[in-house]
């Protein structure tokens, strides 16, 4: 069978990698993919052109897409495809809503009682002012635009001052344009940050491993966030006790809820969670896989993943089960100076020919020219490893990282330490 991958980043390339390797499959495509993505056909049409898209699978008679990014999804590229009877897995675009607009998450939350934090939904200044002001949610206190931001419209407000700041960004200065319409303003959850993925078929639910991500810029969980320096699989904060309450009260009502609804949910569903005293409780949902995560996760998976893709768009057949190795994994991310801030791309990189085969290089920001690698992109390099321990993991990864190269890479030197 012939698969389309839409995406350009790590994770497409995880996906990429993962997918040729099922007996299947004889050719994957990938639109638009990156330099470094070798097992695919690069097709030259960006993710948002969503017709082009289907229009290239009708052509080259592909027998399954699957999309990457949020932004396909939200704009109803799986609606396109099924309208022309093309097989794609991913979610229909009223259910993509479930990312693309946080109002629409909260209250669906409020709705089927899935715990997240007290919010409130605001449209202009002066309402946000008062109701930061008022110390209603105290301090620190969230502040999110309504529409996808590139994971940039999520701030975490220390002070006063910074949250009017945040609101003066998003709703008098326009920062996020119109995923900044609506705002929603919610108390702030302390613990333990976690990822959790499922896939499902709308009604049944297959969990992938846990992952951990970590998403701050520097060491000790310090500077700005970003999309993700580095993940780890396991999750060590999730138990038994914790894995069933997700599943109990998370993810099983997320998927029983957009069903009552008339929104039924086929595809990843992603949940961003905080362990907090009284239990997990949801920051956000994504409905495609994470990145870094999604890395971590599939470098775990010994199973067919187009069975399983396949599975969730059919309806999963009862002894459908994936098998995991045991052994953990280590993603640390190689980013270009400045990220997540401005960076300079064009930047030979070097060494990725002299690396161990027990270490998957997934690329994420690069351009393939002359023969030679270049940066790309502010994430530029996943490199990737498992290992009898975390530690061992840990040891491959930044042993390979030694090897690799190119001006003003940086990378966290803690991902999984003291995990």
């Amino acid at each position: 069978m012939k698969v389309l991958v839409v995406g350009a980043g790590g994770r497409e390339h995880a996906l990429v990698w993962k997918i040729i390797q099922s007996p299947k499959v004889e050719k994957v495509y990938v639109a638009p993919g990156n330099g470094g993505m070798k097992e695919a056909e690069r097709v030259n049409i960006p993710v948002h052109e969503i017709v082009s898209l289907a229009d290239f699978a009708e052509k080259e008679k592909i027998d399954l897409t699957v999309v990457g990014p949020e932004v396909p999804l939200s704009l109803g590229i799986v609606d396109e495809f099924k309208k022309r009877g093309l097989k794609i897995f991913g979610p229909e675009k009223i259910a993509a809503e479930l990312e693309a607009s946080k109002v629409f998450a909260k209250e669906f939350m409020k709705r089927h009682v899935i715990p997240t934090a007290e919010f409130d939904v605001i449209t202009d200044y002066v309402e946000g002012e008062k109701i930061v002001k008022s110390g209603k949610y105290g301090f620190p206190v969230v502040i999110k635009t309504d529409g996808l931001a590139a994971g940039k419209g999520s701030f975490v407000c220390e002070t006063q001052q910074e949250a009017l700041n945040a609101l003066d960004l998003i709703i008098n200065k326009r920062k996020f344009a119109l995923a900044g319409d609506r705002v929603v303003i919610e108390k702030f959850l302390p613990g333990k940050e976690i990822s959790f993925t499922v896939i499902t078929d709308g009604t049944n639910i297959l969990p992938m491993v846990t992952s951990l991500d970590h998403k701050r810029a520097f060491d000790g969980n310090k500077g700005p966030n970003t999309g993700g320096m580095g993940a780890i699989s396991p999750c060590p904060y999730v138990n038994t006790e914790i894995y069933r309450r997700i599943i109990d009260t998370i993810i099983k009502p997320a998927i029983s809820g957009m069903l009552y609804e008339g929104r039924k949910f086929t595809g990843v569903l992603y949940a961003g969670l905080m362990l907090t005293e009284v239990g997990p409780m949801v920051l956000e949902f994504n409905v495609r896989f994470g990145d870094p995560e999604s890395q971590a996760i599939l470098l775990r998976l010994e199973s067919d993943l187009v069975d399983i893709l396949e599975g969730a768009i059919n309806g999963f057949s009862p002894g459908l089960k994936p098998v995991w190795d045991k052994k953990p994994s280590v993603v640390v991310v190689l980013a270009s100076g400045g990220y997540p801030g401005s960076y300079e791309k064009g930047k030979e990189i070097k060494g990725l020919d002299n690396l161990p085969d027990d270490v998957v290089v997934f690329h994420a920001g690069t351009e393939y020219k002359d023969g030679k690698y270049f940066t790309a992109g502010g994430r530029v390099l996943n490199v990737a490893a498992k290992g009898e321990t975390l530690s061992e993991a840990r040891e491959k990864v930044y042993a390979a990282i030694e090897k690799i190269h190119f001006d003003k890479m940086h990378f966290r030197r803690d991902i999984g330490v003291g995990k």
